[in-house]
């Protein structure tokens, strides 16, 4: 029996992901939380193999959750379940130890073949991540060049701008210096091609951030 953790901000996805595996003889949901620090608060006193995770997570985001999680418990495996784009944040946060990422729109089927194949210590993608990977590496070949992406944690970094969070506030969730932070921020506006914070932060309006 999977033991499966819920960590979502809404209450209706929570019960509803609860409701899904009532009768499962496979997945049982073993609690329900709904910030990145009550995950940590649980596992103290619960144990879980799977936790099903929003990136978008009030108090601690999703991926700054993810890299503690990776850290402290190594050995639970994280399925990222999020209406996030994945074109932005699947590979971030595979490389921030997520064992798998799915959309909020994937079938029930699916949801449960995904939180299967993690709990098993297996990467889960989507069909339509895995074929753009693929092509991605074809054209890459071809022509030599490749893709600028942003790092796990710039993406982090940028996110945390994006909601009108301060240096001060970003590197105390991040758990880093105010300088590191406007590291980041140069660096974030030399590869999104932006000169400016206003810039920057419209920037990761456009890409969903």
């Amino acid at each position: 029996m999977i033991k499966l953790l819920v960590a979502d901000s809404h209450p209706v996805v929570r019960k509803g992901i609860e409701l899904i595996f009532v009768a499962s003889q496979d997945i049982r949901v073993v609690g329900g939380v709904s910030n990145g620090e009550a995950i940590f608060e649980f596992l103290r006193h619960h144990q879980a193999d799977v936790i099903l995770c929003e990136v978008d997570l009030p108090k601690l985001n999703g991926i700054t959750a993810l890299r503690r999680l990776s850290k402290e418990y190594p050995d639970i495996n994280v399925l990222m379940f999020t209406s996030q784009p994945e074109e932005i944040y699947a590979l971030n946060t595979i490389k921030a130890g997520a064992s798998g990422y799915l959309s909020k729109m994937a079938n029930i089927i699916t949801l449960k073949e995904a939180i299967t194949k993690v709990s098993q210590g297996e990467t889960y993608l989507s069909p339509n991540l895995t074929e753009q990977l693929s092509y991605r590496r074809k054209i890459n070949r071809r022509s030599g060049s490749y893709y600028k992406k942003l790092s796990t944690r710039e993406i982090e970094v940028l996110k945390l701008l994006s909601v009108g969070k301060k240096n001060k506030e970003i590197a105390q969730e991040l758990e880093i210096n105010e300088k590191t932070v406007s590291t980041y921020k140069s660096r974030l506006m030399k590869k999104l091609d932006v000169n400016n914070i206003v810039d920057l932060v419209n920037r990761a309006k456009l890409m969903n951030v």
